[in-house]
């Protein structure tokens, strides 16, 4: 790779870094062209994209503009390494990596970057059992309605007790 290319990838790079919710680390040493096709697969259903590291062009790219955390983590790497960007939903990735590294021992997961801070390798477990984005909401929109819910059930007893006081007075004049 010439200096021209090495540049053109740093700058591709930094723009996948900068653009990413999280960017997933992985050592990928002993994985298998069909699996990584496999991974490379699964992350793109996702709405990831995978990449493979280039160590030192990646450290002298994102050198500037970025967090001391993330400069730290890619100056930490080491070896093979691919990396794992969503550019949606952060736990949808996370998941997918998490997930194939449970079932192929080939991939370990590294030190990784959730916006501009560090996430350790075993905090991407978190995040990987976090509920999707639209659950997230439904789940959210679920606890607003509440109260709303509550009060009118609280309102509409009062009319329920009434038809039902008289129902048990005419059932009781009615076997009189």
């Amino acid at each position: 790779m010439n200096t021209t290319q090495k540049k053109e990838w740093g700058e591709s790079f930094k723009k996948d870094l900068m653009a990413s919710t999280v960017a997933v680390f992985a050592d990928y040493k002993g994985l298998t062209a069909v699996q990584a096709d496999q991974v490379r697969k699964v992350v793109r259903d996702k709405g990831g994209k995978i990449r493979v590291l280039k160590n030192n062009v990646a450290r002298v790219a994102c050198k500037d503009g970025f967090s001391s955390e993330v400069t730290g983590v890619l100056d930490g790497t080491v070896g093979p390494t691919m990396v794992a960007f969503s550019f949606g939903d952060p736990a949808a990735v996370a998941k997918a990596i998490y997930d194939f590294a449970k079932d192929n021992d080939a991939l370990k997961l590294k030190d990784s970057v959730l916006g501009d801070k560090k996430l350790a390798a075993a905090d991407i477990e978190g995040l990987a059992k976090l509920p999707s984005k639209e659950v997230m909401v439904a789940m959210f929109l679920g606890v607003l309605n509440a109260p709303a819910r509550n009060f009118v059930s609280v309102l509409a007893a009062v009319p329920r007790g009434l038809v039902t006081a008289l129902a048990a007075v005419e059932k009781k004049k009615a076997g009189a």
